[in-house]
């Protein structure tokens, strides 16, 4: 729910990071690859990597923008030290992608749960 909701803008990225620097690193790594299948589910283009990058706030030479530059996804693999460069690029990425398919495949309304999260009453944390 809370990387579908950062990708909608629905919560700050800063929000976000507190809440991914927060896991311990194993859970990391998974909400990493977690992203990374969003990714390919929403179809992202390696021609989203640029703007990707610049929505990201990170620079293009870490290394999982160098990564991303390479259409290579293996961020859940990289040290621990990378892994909040590469939750921030991803959510960019999947935001990218998941904004152009709803407008092009669920303009006229869907039935996907994670693209009505807008309309959901705001639950407490």
């Amino acid at each position: 729910m809370i990387l579908n909701e950062l990708a909608q803008g629905l919560k700050p990225m800063a929000e976000g990071v507190e809440w991914f620097e927060g896991l311990s690193e194993d859970d990391q790594r998974k909400a990493v690859h977690a992203l990374v299948l969003f990714c390919g589910q929403a179809r992202a283009r390696e021609d989203d990597v640029p703007e990707s990058i610049a929505r990201s706030g990170i620079r293009p030479t870490h290394t999982p923008a160098v990564m991303l530059t390479k259409w290579r996804f293996g961020m859940d693999q990289l040290p621990a030290y990378e892994l909040t460069k590469s939750f921030r690029l991803l959510v960019a990425l999947f935001s990218i992608a998941d904004n152009r398919r709803r407008m092009l495949y669920c303009a006229g309304g869907c039935s996907h749960e994670w693209h009505q999260l807008s309309a959901q009453p705001k639950r407490s944390t």
